[in-house]
């Protein structure tokens, strides 16, 4: 599970039903939501390889 940062609830948190997208950049990124409150949560990780 990817660990995030949820903007409502003010915390580093690990994501449920996370999973790995690649944004219109190239980049790659996780997405995901807050196991407590449900905001979509979102990370995003180095240049794809």
């Amino acid at each position: 599970m990817a660990e995030g940062y949820c903007v409502k609830c003010k915390a580093k948190k690990q994501m449920v039903n996370s999973s790995e997208i690649t944004m219109a950049n190239g980049r790659q990124a996780i997405k995901g939501k807050c196991p407590d409150c449900g905001t979509g949560m979102f990370k995003i990780l180095g240049k794809k390889k």
